[in-house]
């Protein structure tokens, strides 16, 4: 490229199917200069990248994968090919870009130095498709204005990025809130737009989908306060306290002290209803409808049990000196021919 672009785009991904071309094309309006990273890939996603005209590195997969690791080799090979790119736009491979977010993205980074990082509304496409889906759709709708962490779709400042290292490629979950971490150690910013971003397809139509999806939370929750759990905003450490409380110590005491307490003790259960009906009136207060207000409490209260687990699996392996495999969540979708 004779100059570079405003942007680049770093797309990640492993059997999207269908999926990936829709991401591809998103960013492919707005920028010439998009990079796919594939890890492993086994139904044409690399034949599919390359017919479309951008730019495939495919990740030696002997060693372990994480996505950390292939939105750093994506963003350094942006470096390469668009030198002088001053910004990157990453996406995940199942994410459609909505037109009009990069120039509003790329407006906002202009207007203030400090930002890192900008991110919009990530929208869940099939929202009525399952329960799990609408609890994403629920996830993704957090406050407007300056916020601690960005999720997997956001833009960057590659100057700022590169200040921090990039992601750190050991983590295999919460990579975005624990790089936004060290970036405001450096006095950077994030701010989340009051702006359409992406539209997300989840495809979680199985409990267990959505129960190893909570396993990953309390995994990377776990990963984050060891790392940054010490300082200031003590990350990460309030989530694995809560998933350690009411996954683990509430019902352990209940149980083990019915016989003795002659039943007393199963009264603590009724701390998980409670728990809920606060849950319930906060997501009210931010607005939610009582439909979804009652399904986030419900399953936001339901997910301490999968969350403790991601908990004991961290602290297991680490105590083993292992590093925990790859959880993933999603089932691959075979491209259309």
């Amino acid at each position: 490229m004779t100059s570079p672009p405003a942007f680049g785009a770093v797309v990640i991904g492993r059997n999207e199917g269908e999926r990936l071309r829709i991401c591809l094309q998103s960013v492919l309006r707005s920028t010439p200069a998009v990079v796919y990273v594939d890890s492993g890939s086994t139904d044409g996603s690399l034949t599919l990248a390359a017919s479309l005209g951008v730019d495939v590195l495919q990740l030696d997969m002997s060693i372990p994968f994480t996505a950390a690791r292939a939105r750093n080799a994506g963003y350094r090979r942006l470096l390469q090919i668009a030198p002088g790119v001053p910004l990157v736009q990453f996406v995940d491979g199942d994410c459609e870009v909505v037109a009009g977010w990069t120039d509003k993205a790329v407006a906002r980074l202009a207007e203030r130095p400090d930002l890192a990082v900008v991110c919009g509304r990530r929208r869940e496409r099939h929202p009525d498709a399952s329960v799990y889906n609408r609890l994403c759709d629920i996830e993704w709708d957090t406050p407007i204005g300056d916020t601690a962490a960005c999720g997997g779709d956001a833009m960057m400042r590659l100057a700022a990025l590169e200040a921090v290292g990039g992601y750190d490629p050991q983590l295999i979950a919460g990579e975005e809130p624990e790089l936004c971490v060290r970036l405001c150690k450096r006095g950077y910013r994030i701010e989340r737009l009051d702006a359409e971003m992406t539209l997300h397809d989840a495809a979680i139509t199985r409990f267990s989908q959505w129960w190893r999806r909570n396993v990953r939370a309390g995994h990377a929750f776990s990963e984050g306060a060891s790392l940054h759990g010490r300082g200031a905003d003590r990350h990460g450490v309030r989530n694995v306290r809560s998933a350690i409380f009411w996954g683990g110590a509430v019902p352990t005491v209940a149980l083990l002290g019915a016989v003795p307490s002659g039943g007393a003790s199963l009264v603590l259960f009724g701390g998980y209803g409670l728990l809920a009906l606060r849950v319930y009136r906060r997501q009210r207060r931010q607005g939610r409808p009582p439909r979804d207000a009652a399904v986030a409490a419900t399953f936001i209260v339901l997910a301490k049990f999968p969350e403790l687990r991601g908990v004991i699996k961290f602290h297991w392996n680490r105590a083993r000196g292992q590093r925990s495999p790859l959880i993933e969540y999603k089932l691959p979708v075979q491209p259309k021919s």
